[in-house]
């Protein structure tokens, strides 16, 4: 067991407790607040962008179904091992 780690993780667990309910050190009439910068915003949009659209792209799998019947769909062997071992292997 790693000692130095076990007392990093037990520092931040004691930092964390919260303090007794009684004393608080703001003034009633401060607030919290949050402010997102551009970039997260930007970074929302996107996300949700991203998770509206379809997972399959119907019009290249339309394109492929069609080779496919007509017997125009060729898929060289090179490529596919290429592709299989660069997934597998990073």
């Amino acid at each position: 067991m790693r000692i130095d780690a076990y007392m990093q993780v037990n520092q931040l667990y004691h930092a964390s407790k919260p303090k007794a309910a009684g004393r608080t050190s703001r003034s009633a009439s401060e607030n919290d607040s949050l402010e997102i910068s551009s970039f997260g915003k930007d970074y929302q949009i996107a996300k949700k962008a991203a998770s509206e659209l379809s997972d399959v792209r119907e019009d290249k799998v339309k394109d492929i179904k069609e080779r496919m019947k007509a017997g125009t769909y060729n898929v060289s062997l090179d490529d596919v091992a290429e592709n299989l071992a660069e997934r597998l292997l990073g």
